[in-house]
């Protein structure tokens, strides 16, 4: 078995030694693999009508250690390749104009929900540890995940003093941007389906000149996942034409908040000189100021 090959490759490539309840398993994923990712075994079973048992095979047959590690491979598969044309067409079958605003909120409770369900606590400590503890933060955010980057750098520059977002939009002039990043240094990488070959390859740079790295991504199957000292998942499902990232902006403001509480005094006597500056220059206040000289 080829580990790297693409897992609708390798079951046209064993297709001629199926079982006929095997080729019927097949030809159900071919035509459906994008809901097939979602299914268990039992209702894939169900679709395809075969038993249960029959789908575990089909999965070992593969290479597989089991069905969830066949299905893991299936999820990666679509999260890496689906484009947005087909994830519209996935949301169009669920979705009204009369339900889309009742559909898009519920998604979008049910991703900080599970976001909240399976947070590693452990995890989430060690990250804000490893930036509260870091000479300067580099983060890393390709596409509409760069607003994360950007809200995350906005406070954490109250905390701490040399906080950079990367550019992006080509590899080279990104790779440039980070080439003197070190060990007392913390590469942030932000990737959500579909993931960013550049903030991956920025990523593998800065671990190999021994940057720590921490990941906020949405699950293990996430190219980034294996490059981080420390990964944090946020639900990211899309009910809608744009990416869904309130559980993950969730989690960063909550990786704000601890690493102010780690660095309290530092914190508190840059927000204390950012409120004298914001009074003296009306920053929160409509009124024009009044010149002192007059």
């Amino acid at each position: 078995m080829e580990e790297n090959m693409d897992i609708l490759k390798r079951i046209r490539s064993e297709y001629k030694t199926f079982s006929k309840g095997q080729k019927r398993i097949a030809d159900y994923i071919e035509e459906h693999y994008e809901k097939t990712s979602k299914m268990t075994a039992t209702k894939l079973g169900e679709a395809s009508n075969v038993s249960e048992s029959t789908v575990v095979r089909f999965a070992t047959q593969l290479g597989y250690e089991g069905y969830p590690e066949f299905q893991k491979a299936l999820q990666k598969r679509i999260k890496n390749e689906i484009n947005s044309v087909q994830r519209l067409t996935l949301t169009y079958d669920s979705l009204t104009e009369e339900n889309a605003c009742e559909m898009v909120l519920k998604t979008d409770i049910d991703n900080l929900k599970r976001t909240y369900e399976e947070m590693d606590p452990k995890a989430y400590m060690s990250a804000a540890r490893m930036i509260a503890g870091a000479k300067r933060i580099f983060i890393v955010a390709g596409r509409s995940t760069n607003v994360l980057a950007e809200f995350l750098k906005h406070y954490l520059s109250y905390i701490i003093d040399d906080v950079r977002v990367v550019e992006t939009g080509n590899l080279a002039e990104t790779l440039e941007e980070i080439v003197n990043i070190g060990s007392e240094d913390v590469m942030i990488g932000i990737s959500f389906p579909r993931y960013s070959a550049n903030t991956f390859e920025a990523l593998k740079y800065s671990r190999d000149l021994g940057a720590g790295i921490i990941a906020l991504t949405d699950s293990d199957i996430s190219p980034i996942s294996n490059l981080s000292d420390v990964c944090l998942y946020a639900k990211s499902d899309m009910a809608s034409i744009a990416d869904s990232l309130v559980a993950p902006l969730s989690v960063t403001n909550a990786l704000i908040t601890t690493v102010s509480m780690l660095k309290k005094e530092e914190t508190i006597n840059t927000m204390s000189t950012m409120e004298k500056l914001w009074a003296e220059y009306g920053v929160y206040d409509a009124k024009p100021r009044e010149d002192k000289d007059e």
